[in-house]
């Protein structure tokens, strides 16, 4: 193949998509320490908007499998910031405990400043334009329309 026909490194979205992961994660770590890492954050932010789910419909709501999940629930269950209760078909229910509600509540101040690092170089309607892309992107039914 003649390296005209090649793709331009800056024109491959999977190398803009892995330096804007690498640029946020540096950035959450920046705003928000490294109490929490930006996988345990969403697990929290989801417990914290659908309180009590079972583990596996968490892992599929943070697009992680379910044993990574499982592990991570160990790991913040120790922490104290959440609880796992069995259900009856051997399921667990997670909650966040009055210590993960404080612990998120701590972050918002440094979350809001990470949205503003990470989209303050945008017009507003660029922020719009950009998020939208990314969850169209993101979005399970469009990934398979497109045959992948």
């Amino acid at each position: 193949m003649p390296l005209s026909t090649l793709i331009a490194l800056q024109d491959q979205p999977g190398h803009l998509i892995r330096r804007a992961h690498q640029i946020a994660v540096a950035s959450f770590h920046e705003h928000l320490g490294r109490e929490v890492t930006p996988v345990q954050y969403a697990l929290l932010r989801t417990l914290q908007d659908q309180p009590g789910i079972d583990q596996s419909t968490l892992a599929q709501a943070v697009a992680l499998d379910t044993s990574t999940t499982a592990d991570i629930a160990v790991r913040l269950e120790a922490k104290g910031w959440i609880s796992r209760a069995v259900l009856a078909r051997g399921q667990r229910s997670l909650s966040l405990t009055p210590e993960g509600v404080a612990l998120l509540t701590s972050l918002v101040d440094g979350m809001a400043q990470l949205q503003t690092t990470l989209l303050g170089g945008l017009e507003p309607q660029e922020q719009a334009e950009l998020l939208r892309l990314l969850r169209k992107f993101i979005e399970p039914d469009s990934r398979k329309r497109q045959g992948h």
